[in-house]
């Protein structure tokens, strides 16, 4: 049984651990994301957690999920700050482009590449549907560590502007492509093809989520406008998130059609009709953002706990895993840079858009875990590429994010201060001698 104190001191050490870490990634020139993610690995159940320290077997990261939920929740409403009618009025038709385009072009190139790769292997260690569903959950992008890097070095400029209503799109075109791979995966598995699994519920669930996200933030605007002082404005902004993401886990049987929402749609939503329709959204986004600062370093570092280790034990995983990383990452650059060229996007955009989406996490976790309804063997394999991946990508990704922002001039990291220089300059400057001078009274 998990104890208050059991819990509060897990948190307060995963909280601990990532903030200490990230003073190390900072030395090393590395996004405070990585550190978190790396934090989790070094306190989780396959490093301290064997001896007995913060996440063991018998408290298990996953004990926690609330809390990522929630985490994911202020993630998807603060992608939705990026889809402002003036903001998609510039871009709104190239980012469309871009975010369906890119996600077929991955799906299909890791597709043609498994499926062969299913060919050569010997029979049993690739099997086709395993192949097919993997080429879905390629198409996922992670918008949790893309956000958190444009947060921690204030990156502005073209390439930013587009990138997130880019990997805001990823997901509803991945819940899509992969709710239509899954159908034809399963349809081979079995020989049966099922039009409502194919279609039918992978649209209604993108049709509700959106449904649900926009009746939420109308529902948000109109509350708002009751509360006039800053606290209570922005705890009604935290409700209506908490709220959502909790209407999002339902979940309904209707004959052979199955209703559920997607948080991240839904909250996207939310975020999107409350900054178009609210005239003070702008400073009730930002203080959010304060807010959730510590959930999203908790989110990170469980994260990083959660990363399954044990996968680095099998040859054939990191075959195939190797396979999909090459492919996935081949699919994302190619299918941005061209699908930018015909959007006639910025020169920076055509060249860097493609690196910024390759980190990978919860939504290709949340699709790989749904492999097991093909079996045993394909869900195993397909949740362990699937783990291997994110490990790698979620520790190099944000790096090359970085990089791809910095090259495009959306990060400028010459003359940037810390918060304490800007502190100690404030404090310098209220008492230098020429601010202490006595007023002159008329």
């Amino acid at each position: 049984m998990h104890e208050t104190p059991e819990i509060l001191l897990t948190l307060s050490m995963a909280l601990l651990s990532g903030l200490l870490l990230s003073r190390v990634a900072k030395k090393l020139g590395l996004p405070a994301v990585t550190a978190y993610l790396v934090a989790g690995v070094i306190i989780g159940p396959f490093c301290l957690g064997r001896i007995g320290f913060v996440f063991t077997e018998a408290n298990p990261p996953q004990y926690y999920s609330l809390l990522c939920d929630l985490a994911l929740g202020f993630i998807a409403f603060a992608i939705g700050n990026e889809f402002r009618l003036a903001q998609l009025k510039k871009i709104g038709k190239q980012a469309t482009v871009i975010g369906i385009f890119q996600a077929v072009i991955t799906t299909i190139v890791v597709d043609v590449a498994l499926i062969s790769l299913s060919f050569i292997l010997p029979d049993g260690y690739l099997p086709l549907p395993a192949a097919i569903v993997l080429g879905a959950v390629a198409t996922a992008t992670a918008p949790a560590a893309t956000l958190m890097v444009v947060r921690q070095y204030k990156a502005k400029g073209p390439v930013t502007d587009i990138l997130l209503p880019v990997v805001a799109l990823d997901d509803a075109v991945g819940l899509v492509v992969f709710a239509v791979s899954f159908g034809v995966a399963g349809a081979i598995d079995t020989g049966a093809i099922d039009a409502v699994s194919m279609i039918v519920n992978p649209l209604l669930e993108v049709v509700l989520s959106i449904a649900l996200g926009a009746l939420m933030g109308f529902l948000f605007t109109l509350c708002e406008q009751f509360f006039h002082s800053r606290s209570k404005r922005m705890a009604i902004s935290v409700t209506f998130v908490m709220i959502t993401v909790a209407l999002s886990s339902l979940k309904f049987e209707i004959g052979h059609i199955h209703i559920a929402f997607s948080s991240l749609l839904a909250c996207m939503m939310l975020g999107t009709v409350f900054c178009n329709i609210c005239d003070f959204s702008e400073e009730l986004m930002d203080r959010a953002d304060r807010w959730t600062a510590p959930l999203l370093v908790l989110f990170f570092v469980l994260s990083g706990a959660e990363l399954d280790l044990s996968v680095f034990g099998n040859w054939v995983y990191i075959v195939i895993g190797l396979a999909y990383i090459l492919f996935r990452s081949l699919g994302k650059y190619y299918g941005a840079r061209i699908s930018a060229k015909i959007s006639h996007c910025d020169e920076n955009i055509v060249k860097y858009l493609g690196i910024t989406l390759l980190p990978q996490a919860g939504v290709a976790l949340g699709m790989a875990s749904q492999a097991w309804g093909l079996g045993e063997d394909i869900g195993s394999l397909v949740q362990s590429i699937t783990l291997f991946s994110v490990l790698i990508y979620e520790l190099v990704g944000p790096y090359f994010t970085k990089v791809a922002l910095t090259k495009a001039g959306d990060i400028k990291l010459d003359g940037k201060k810390s918060a304490r220089d800007e502190a100690k300059a404030m404090l310098q400057d209220s008492d230098s001698p020429k601010n202490n001078k006595p007023q002159k009274h008329n």
